[in-house]
Protein backbone atom coordinates (compact mmCIF):
# COMPACT_ATOMS: atom_id res chain seq x y z
CA UNK A 1 0.00 0.00 0.00
CA UNK A 2 1.51 3.59 -0.94
CA UNK A 3 0.35 5.94 1.54
CA UNK A 4 1.54 9.67 1.80
CA UNK A 5 5.10 9.24 4.37
CA UNK A 6 2.80 11.78 7.05
CA UNK A 7 0.32 8.28 7.23
CA UNK A 8 3.11 6.22 7.59
CA UNK A 9 4.59 8.29 9.75
CA UNK A 10 1.26 8.67 11.84
CA UNK A 11 0.59 4.60 12.02
CA UNK A 12 4.30 4.34 12.98
CA UNK A 13 3.50 6.64 16.03
CA UNK A 14 0.09 5.05 16.82
CA UNK A 15 1.70 1.64 16.61
CA UNK A 16 4.63 2.49 18.98
CA UNK A 17 2.64 4.45 21.42
CA UNK A 18 4.33 7.32 20.79
CA UNK A 19 2.33 10.54 21.42
CA UNK A 20 4.95 13.38 21.13
CA UNK A 21 5.44 12.13 17.25
CA UNK A 22 2.10 11.53 16.52
CA UNK A 23 0.88 14.87 17.91
CA UNK A 24 3.82 16.82 15.51
CA UNK A 25 2.30 15.07 12.82
CA UNK A 26 -0.89 17.98 12.79
CA UNK A 27 -0.65 21.30 12.68
CA UNK A 28 -1.19 23.59 15.20
CA UNK A 29 -4.58 24.33 14.41
CA UNK A 30 -5.74 20.88 13.09
CA UNK A 31 -8.96 19.42 14.56
CA UNK A 32 -9.48 15.67 15.58
CA UNK A 33 -13.07 13.89 15.78
CA UNK A 34 -13.06 10.94 17.17
CA UNK A 35 -15.63 9.27 19.71
CA UNK A 36 -18.12 12.00 19.68
CA UNK A 37 -15.19 14.42 21.12
CA UNK A 38 -13.41 17.38 19.20
CA UNK A 39 -9.64 17.91 19.94
CA UNK A 40 -8.20 21.47 18.82
CA UNK A 41 -4.66 21.87 18.31
CA UNK A 42 -1.41 19.86 18.53
CA UNK A 43 -1.46 20.17 22.32
CA UNK A 44 -5.27 18.38 22.97
CA UNK A 45 -4.20 16.06 20.28
CA UNK A 46 -0.72 15.17 22.14
CA UNK A 47 -3.49 14.49 25.30
CA UNK A 48 -5.86 12.91 23.55
CA UNK A 49 -3.90 10.32 21.90
CA UNK A 50 -1.85 9.99 25.15
CA UNK A 51 -5.00 9.17 27.09
CA UNK A 52 -6.39 6.60 24.31
CA UNK A 53 -2.48 5.14 24.27
CA UNK A 54 -2.53 4.56 28.31
CA UNK A 55 -6.56 3.01 28.24
CA UNK A 56 -6.65 1.08 24.72
CA UNK A 57 -3.05 0.49 23.42
CA UNK A 58 -4.57 0.47 20.38
CA UNK A 59 -2.29 -0.92 17.38
CA UNK A 60 -3.56 -0.43 13.15
CA UNK A 61 -2.94 -2.17 10.29
CA UNK A 62 -4.24 -0.71 7.30
CA UNK A 63 -6.47 -2.19 4.96
CA UNK A 64 -7.04 0.18 2.51
CA UNK A 65 -6.24 3.64 1.65
CA UNK A 66 -8.36 6.14 -1.00
CA UNK A 67 -7.50 9.98 -1.79
CA UNK A 68 -9.64 12.41 -3.30
CA UNK A 69 -7.43 15.93 -3.60
CA UNK A 70 -6.35 16.52 0.11
CA UNK A 71 -8.83 13.84 1.18
CA UNK A 72 -7.40 11.02 2.64
CA UNK A 73 -9.18 7.54 4.17
CA UNK A 74 -6.93 4.73 5.30
CA UNK A 75 -9.15 1.66 6.43
CA UNK A 76 -7.25 -0.34 9.70
CA UNK A 77 -8.01 -2.77 11.97
CA UNK A 78 -7.40 -1.64 15.05
CA UNK A 79 -6.50 -3.78 17.98
CA UNK A 80 -5.79 -3.22 21.41
CA UNK A 81 -7.22 -3.56 25.35
CA UNK A 82 -10.80 -2.21 24.26
CA UNK A 83 -14.44 -3.86 24.38
CA UNK A 84 -14.72 -5.67 20.90
CA UNK A 85 -11.32 -5.28 19.55
CA UNK A 86 -10.40 -5.79 16.95
CA UNK A 87 -12.34 -3.44 14.67
CA UNK A 88 -12.62 -2.23 11.54
CA UNK A 89 -12.15 1.91 11.50
CA UNK A 90 -12.16 4.52 8.79
CA UNK A 91 -9.55 7.85 9.36
CA UNK A 92 -10.51 10.56 7.24
CA UNK A 93 -7.45 12.82 6.95
CA UNK A 94 -7.10 16.44 5.50
CA UNK A 95 -3.46 16.94 4.14
CA UNK A 96 -1.93 19.73 3.49
CA UNK A 97 1.43 20.56 2.86
CA UNK A 98 2.55 17.37 4.77
CA UNK A 99 0.95 17.91 8.20
CA UNK A 100 -2.36 16.54 8.72
CA UNK A 101 -5.01 19.34 9.38
CA UNK A 102 -8.24 17.54 10.01
CA UNK A 103 -8.54 13.69 11.22
CA UNK A 104 -12.33 12.33 11.64
CA UNK A 105 -12.74 8.47 12.60
CA UNK A 106 -15.68 6.84 11.83
CA UNK A 107 -16.52 2.40 11.95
Amino acid sequence: MNLPKVLTDLIKAQNEFDAVTYANLFSETAVVFDEGKTHKGRLEIERWIDHSNKNYQAVMEPLEYTENGTTSIVTATCSGTFPGSPITLKFHFDIVDGQIQYLKVTD
